[in-house]
């Protein structure tokens, strides 16, 4: 059952894993471990999520190895900070302001609990929670089980992985994708609602 959840937990972005970091910037390249901005539990970071909120602006990365290092080599700094993760460590470049706040989502590793609601990276007892769809942890150990006493497998291993592929394409809410366009595009100006208007 732990290797399955282990395994269920690191295949997709879960929203029941999701968390925030939110954390203030100081003045240096290094911002600080990872972990220790995140939180207990981290696993990854979310792509695409990191902005400056005091900026209102994107903080862009993870840059590669080599453009890290192409970016230092330069004379001048982009308008926009840029991130790179080293050893563990979060490092900004330019180096920003002190006191700007930066937030970004990532993802746990602490798919379950105790009963009591401690998280944990594995069941311990039989009273501990799953944080995802029990049945389908039980379908993954299922085939699991069976390999590992050498028995026919096959059928209980594709059920389970129809299974995932369901939950993970229904977890959370997902946007509708429209080749024409949104039908809600919100455009800059003042917005009118319908209605009657007393003068």
């Amino acid at each position: 059952m732990n290797e399955a959840g282990q395994e269920l937990a690191a295949r997709a972005t879960w929203q029941a894993l999701k968390n925030e970091a939110v954390f203030t910037t100081v003045p240096a390249m290094v911002q600080g471990t990872i972990q220790a901005l995140a939180g207990p539990g981290y696993a990854f970071m979310v792509n695409n999520t990191m902005w400056n909120r005091s900026q209102r602006r994107p903080i862009f990365g993870p840059l590669s190895d080599a453009d890290w290092q192409q970016i230092q080599a330069m004379f001048v700094a982009g308008p926009f900070i840029q991130y790179h993760i080293e050893g563990n460590q979060l490092q900004f470049f330019p180096v920003p302001a002190a006191g700007q706040t930066v937030a970004f989502e990532w993802v746990s590793n602490l798919w379950c609990t105790s009963s009591t609601g401690a998280p944990q990276t594995s069941l311990l007892t039989d009273t501990d929670l799953a944080l995802l769809d029990e049945r389908v942890i039980t379908l993954d150990a299922l085939w699991r089980f069976k390999r590992a006493n050498q028995l026919a497998y096959d059928e209980d291993y594709n059920k389970a992985q129809a299974a995932i592929e369901d939950l993970i394409a229904r977890d959370g809410s997902k946007p509708t994708l429209n080749l024409k366009g949104a039908e809600t595009d919100f455009f800059p100006g003042v917005l009118v609602p319908a209605g009657n208007f007393t003068l």
